[in-house]
């Protein structure tokens, strides 16, 4: 195909904000990051929902050359799901909580809310990011009304990657989730629970360098763009 010039790869989609107030949503955010409130404690809050339970079939493979490899193959049972609520502590880098869910409905966030906010003192201002699901923001939020002490910044509409805890995940997801095999959700939960804890003897926090952040939408024609 590249005989004929075509290139599959280069293959391009994009994910772009559309929230009109995306620059103010942003700034906050970021001035969070890098000016965090003093004596506060910043926290980066979400669900990975919908992990997927998959036992893998896996054994040995006899190469030409006469070694084994050992690995799984393309073939998996499915075993159910799992929802994982986590949050990520901006200033020292650890997970210092997480619930294992089956949905992430606003009564899951707000139990996953009070053990979160149980483990500081009641006069500690906290601040938590979180991205704009319904569930995060109802339009009566009585539960912010009696935390006073929380404060919630949201990210801008289709911005969620301004969430630190993203990049958690998908650390979360490389070294602990991809390509692996469980038999059960319980098993599946098991290795999380390993993982976070392991992560959080070794965590740092990480470093945030970008101040600006700018909303680039893409021009619908070549002739469009302006160097």
């Amino acid at each position: 195909m590249s005989q004929q010039g075509i290139q599959l790869a280069r293959r391009r989609r994009w994910c772009i904000s559309t929230d009109p107030a995306f620059a103010a949503k942003a700034a906050d955010i970021i001035g969070i990051y890098l000016h965090p409130p003093e004596n506060a404690v910043v926290l980066a809050v979400d669900e990975k929902p919908h992990i997927q339970v998959l036992e893998r079939a896996q054994g040995y493979l006899r190469l030409p050359n006469g070694r084994a490899l050992r690995g799984f193959s393309h073939d998996y049972k499915r075993h159910g799901t799992t929802t994982l609520f986590a949050a990520f502590q901006v200033l020292t880098g650890q997970v210092p909580l997480h619930h294992h869910r089956q949905r992430r409905r606003r009564r899951e966030f707000l139990d996953f809310m009070n053990d979160l906010v149980a483990g500081y003192d009641p006069q500690q201002q906290i601040h938590v990011i979180v991205d704009n699901l319904s569930t995060h923001k109802p339009k009566h939020d009585r539960w912010r009304a009696r935390h006073p002490q929380v404060h919630f910044h949201f990210t801008p509409t289709r911005a969620s990657w301004l969430n630190q805890i993203e990049c958690w995940f998908s650390i979360l997801g490389r070294q602990a989730l991809q390509g692996a095999s469980f038999r059960s959700a319980q098993e599946l939960r098991q290795a999380i629970d390993r993982f976070i804890e392991s992560y959080n003897l070794r965590a740092v926090p990480f470093e945030w360098k970008k101040e600006k952040v700018h909303s680039v939408h893409p021009k619908r024609y070549y002739a469009d763009l302006r160097h």
